[in-house]
């Protein structure tokens, strides 16, 4: 079973790292007429996904795919190709000359060392979020990727989205005035969404490779549940912190334009899915960041009531949205005439106020106010879809869409968020050093 104190412990080091630029260039596949050859590491259902993603993507080649169960490979040869190359053995793909990148879609607490793996063989990376499993591998991948030289993108789609940008410039140019608050939430209610996902009648010894799935991880005997459903466990991931507030996180710090949090304080349990996990169903986070507003930020997987929380709130307005509109709030007028605030002045002395500010002596204004400003909608039309720009990204020579960087600071958040709730207390980070302070 999960060990706590070493996932405390590996959580919690402190390790020295510097926030380069956007990125550096990388020497492109080839011309816009060239195919580029991808490799996958991981086709189970978030790799099927992908697979699907950059199929839709023209001038791509998929020469070979890993995964470690036997039913995963099948798949991958119905999506693809029934000639492709399948193995148990992520090598396979790495030692291939021909493959010119990887797209790793694996458990958490296998990333680091694939991705190790993968620029250490020359390969450029698209990894799925979390980067991390803890917080301390994402100084090494940070060093690794920069080492190499070669492209590395995190797979959190929400970050590149047109609604995303746009959002952006909203906050940017200061409609929305002063941020001090925004409330993100993700709810649902059933056991797919609680990844509790059926086990395929043939899983067995035979059909999965259980220790190359363990990796560093203490032996154990084989599980199939663990192997099919292994964000309900400490030991292969952060739980709902590392899978959900990841995407929430990521979307934030784009819209923001912010790093990441300065400390987080949360509270939560497993209330609901006692079934062996020890991962919480709910968990609720505050994050403070240090330019000036916090996020209350919470998961549920017991209740499916719509999100309709979903808000940045500022001085000016309110912004929320829906998967392709935005919908910007304004706050009312401030008349600066208070009629509550001097309800206790005598007569005489509250229509001598009212008078001073313009208004009738009875507290009404001469002439009518300012209508509300009505809700303004914005319908945001579809661009490429985050593995596009990743293709992009290697065709064109451009800086990677979501960096090491980005990637370990949204997973760090969640890590942080983790510590927060495992030792019940509020947990200070410097990001920029990665210590981490309890308090």
């Amino acid at each position: 079973m999960p060990n706590r104190r070493r996932f405390l412990s590996a959580a919690g080091v402190g390790t020295l790292f510097t926030l380069a630029g956007p990125g550096p260039k990388v020497k492109a596949a080839g011309s816009a007429n060239d195919r580029i050859s991808l490799g996958f590491i991981g086709s189970g259902i978030r790799g099927t996904g992908l697979i699907n993603e950059f199929k839709r993507v023209q001038g791509l080649r998929f020469p070979a795919v890993c995964d470690l169960y036997d039913g995963c490979l099948a798949r991958a040869k119905e999506q693809i190709a029934a000639d492709i190359a399948v193995s148990k053995d992520y090598r396979a793909v790495l030692d291939r000359k021909d493959i010119d990148a990887v797209v790793i879609a694996t458990p958490d607490h296998l990333h680091k060392k694939l991705t190790l793996d993968a620029l250490s063989a020359g390969k450029h990376v698209y990894i799925e979020k979390p980067l991390t499993w803890s917080l301390d591998e994402g100084a090494e991948i940070i060093e690794a990727q920069k080492r190499s030289g070669k492209l590395l993108q995190v797979g959190s789609q929400g970050k590149t989205s047109p609604l995303t940008a746009k959002a952006r410039e909203l906050v940017q140019s200061g409609a929305l005035g002063q941020v001090t608050m925004i409330r993100l939430s993700n709810h649902r209610n059933d056991a797919q969404g609680a990844w509790k996902y059926p086990v395929p009648p043939d899983a067995s010894g035979r059909t999965i490779a259980w220790s190359k799935f363990l990796g560093d991880r203490p032996n154990r005997s084989f599980d199939p549940e663990v192997f099919f459903q292994w964000r309900r466990w400490w030991e292969f991931s952060g739980g709902v912190a590392t899978d959900l507030f990841v995407h929430l996180l990521t979307w934030l710090h784009e819209v923001m334009n912010v790093q990441a949090p300065v400390s987080a304080v949360s509270q939560g349990g497993l209330y609901y899915w006692k079934d062996g996990r020890d991962v919480p169903d709910v968990l609720n986070t505050l994050f403070e960041y240090r330019e000036g507003f916090v996020v209350d930020m919470y998961v549920h997987l017991a209740s499916a009531y719509p999100e309709a929380n979903n808000v940045i709130l500022g001085t000016k307005a309110a912004l929320t949205w829906t998967d392709d509109t935005l919908f910007l709030h304004p706050e009312p007028e401030d008349t600066g005439v208070q009629g509550y605030g001097t309800m206790q002045w005598p007569k005489a002395a509250r229509e001598r106020y009212y008078v001073s500010k313009g208004w009738l002596p009875s507290g009404r204004p001469k002439t009518p106010l300012t209508a509300p400003k009505p809700i303004q909608e914005i319908k945001i039309e579809r661009g490429p879809s985050h593995a596009e720009w990743f293709i992009i990204s290697l065709r064109d020579n451009k800086p990677s869409r979501e960096t090491a960087e980005e990637g370990h600071l949204a997973a760090g958040a969640g890590h942080i968020a983790n510590i927060a709730y495992r030792k019940g207390r509020k947990i200070g980070w410097d990001w920029k050093t990665g210590k981490i302070t309890e308090g």
